[in-house]
C-alpha cells in the first residue's frame, strides 16, 4: 500500500546503515489534486478549528491549574 507500508530487503536495510526508520523506506502516498481555492478554503476551516481547540485547551488548562491549587491548599 503506497505511502503506508513496504517490504524492504536486507540489502536495502544494510544500505541505510541498518536503520529501521520507516521514512527511509516508505514514500508519500499520491494525493488528490486540489485547487488553490479549495486548499485555501480547507486551510481556513482547519485554522478556525485549531483556534477553537486551542481556546478549549487553555480553558481546560486553567481549570486543571485551579483544581490542583485547591487540592494543594486542602492538604496544607
Amino acid at each position: 500500500m503506497a505511502g503506508l507500508c513496504r517490504v524492504a530487503t536486507r540489502k536495502e536495510i544494510e544500505a541505510q546503515g541498518w536503520s529501521l526508520n520507516p521514512g527511509r523506506y516508505v514514500g508519500v502516498a499520491a494525493g488528490e489534486d486540489v485547487s488553490n481555492e479549495d486548499f485555501m478554503e480547507q486551510f481556513e476551516q482547519l485554522t478556525e478549528e485549531l483556534e477553537t481547540l486551542n481556546v478549549e485547551a487553555r480553558e481546560l488548562e486553567d481549570r486543571i491549574a485551579s483544581s490542583a491549587a485547591k487540592i494543594m491548599e486542602s492538604t496544607a
